[in-house]
């Protein structure tokens, strides 16, 4: 087998109202809207697609870890330090359910940021060496 996994295309993000939601990942996350109807909602976001899938009450991308926390599925990237600090601030002063910035043990820095159906999701300052080079990202 010669073929390889060469990156994610589609993230599926169970929501429980798909107006409101799509509304609130383009006017507070910056997502491109390419299609909308009852039961989805795809969304350009993070050189990716993202659906978002009208599913029941309680249901999220989020999942529990062996010690009983409730955890992230996908993490965003930033470039840099500085343009982390920056989101953090804009996400917080547009009422996004934001955490504090963390060290991790690990290069760079994170914070976790929630939707309106709770779905958490991470940013992680160390943009992809790979991502850097083929876009001709510099720091």
């Amino acid at each position: 087998m010669n073929e390889k996994l060469l990156r994610v295309g589609t993230t599926y993000i169970p929501v429980t109202n798909v107006d409101l939601s799509s509304n609130w990942y383009v006017n507070k996350l910056g997502a491109e809207l390419s299609y909308k109807d009852e039961d989805k909602a795809i969304l350009n976001l993070a050189n990716q697609s993202i659906f978002l899938v009208n599913s029941n009450e309680n249901q999220s991308s989020n999942f529990i870890d062996i010690y009983g926390k409730e955890r992230f599925s996908l993490t965003f990237e930033v470039n840099g330090l500085d343009a982390l600090k920056a989101l953090h601030s804009e996400f917080k002063k547009n009422e996004i359910n934001v955490g504090n910035i963390e060290n991790r043990g690990h290069s760079g820095r994170n914070f976790v940021f929630s939707d309106i159906d709770g779905n958490k999701f991470d940013v992680w300052s160390e943009l992809s060496p790979i991502f850097k080079e083929k876009y001709f990202i510099s720091n």
